[in-house]
């Protein structure tokens, strides 16, 4: 019950923050002189707050959106994607990187556009067991208690959700779910509370190269497929033409923007990504797991 809570909560308070904005128009419909290369696009990034911190993990990419669109690039500070959502419904933000699992909750509130994706090598969720435990399938996890990473987390939560679901469990009733965060969920396996782990494969093989230990000890159940990139949108009102010159000009420039994206050590999950095209479909997965867990209705 808290966890369905706190994910209704979050969820409202995303349209909260948006229902109440006015729907200023940013790229397409300013007027010629705001239109024209000095007035500078507006960039936000979901999950980093504060301008110091903007600089600090993003200022190579900034630069190169820049140098690639031959426009004018600014911050714009932010401290969670619900900011996000009502700065592009009040036309304050043309641009910005989200991950899947914000896209999908901006993207009912706002109709911002996919402009292109960006992909995490190793994207992946996986399901782990704690030593010595019986279990061989995923349905002999049903009525076990299992703990996961954060509510919303694509790779800590919705991508594990989706293979319990692709196994015939039901996430409402099938089996209980413990947030406990990146550590204590790795603690909780490590310390035989729960009958598994799900998560972020990346975060397994981190586990087990801190712990010293092999994949025997702590079985990999399952490995799911490659979850959804992460995605820069554009505010909803900018021009067809605009975001496929964006997109035309970002494809053309990916290897320098991809270099200034993973230069820092906060991106380091960047370093072998690609850029490539993406349409709002290759988000169902998403939205199929929030219905599924019984928030549809914020979608």
């Amino acid at each position: 019950m808290k966890r369905r809570y706190f994910l209704a909560f979050s969820l409202g308070l995303l349209v909260s923050c948006t229902a109440n904005q006015t729907s200023d128009p940013s790229l397409s419909n300013r007027t010629p002189t705001e239109n024209s290369s000095v007035v500078p696009l507006k960039l936000a990034i979901s999950d980093v707050q504060g301008l110091e911190n903007l600089k600090r993990d993003y200022e190579p990419f900034r630069m190169a959106l820049e140098d690639s669109l031959g426009r004018s690039v600014e911050f714009y500070p932010v401290q969670s994607y619900t900011q996000v959502a009502s700065a592009l419904q009040a036309g304050s933000v043309d641009l910005s990187v989200v991950g899947p699992s914000e896209y999908v909750l901006i993207r009912a509130r706002t109709n911002a556009i996919p402009a292109i994706a960006i992909t995490r090598p190793n994207y992946h969720a996986a399901i782990a067991l704690p030593p010595g435990s019986p279990v061989q399938s995923i349905r002999d996890l049903k009525g076990k208690t299992i703990a996961m990473v954060k509510v919303g987390s694509t790779s800590g939560h919705l991508g594990p959700t989706e293979m319990f679901m692709s196994a015939g469990l039901d996430p409402k009733t099938d089996y209980e779910v413990k947030m406990l965060g990146r550590e204590g969920s790795l603690a909780a396996l490590k310390n035989r509370e729960v009958d598994a782990w799900a998560g972020p494969i990346i975060d397994y093989e981190d586990f087990l190269e801190a712990e010293g230990a092999s994949t025997d000890e702590f079985r990999l159940l399952k490995k799911g497929p490659a979850l959804p990139s992460d995605v820069l949108i554009v505010n909803s009102r900018t021009k067809p033409q605009e975001v496929e010159n964006l997109r035309d000009r970002l494809l053309a420039d990916q290897n320098t923007v991809i270099r200034a994206l993973a230069s820092t050590s906060a991106n380091t999950k960047y370093q072998e990504s690609t850029l490539i095209a993406v349409e709002d479909r290759d988000y169902d997965m998403i939205r199929n797991v929030y219905r599924a867990i019984g928030e549809g209705n914020f979608l």
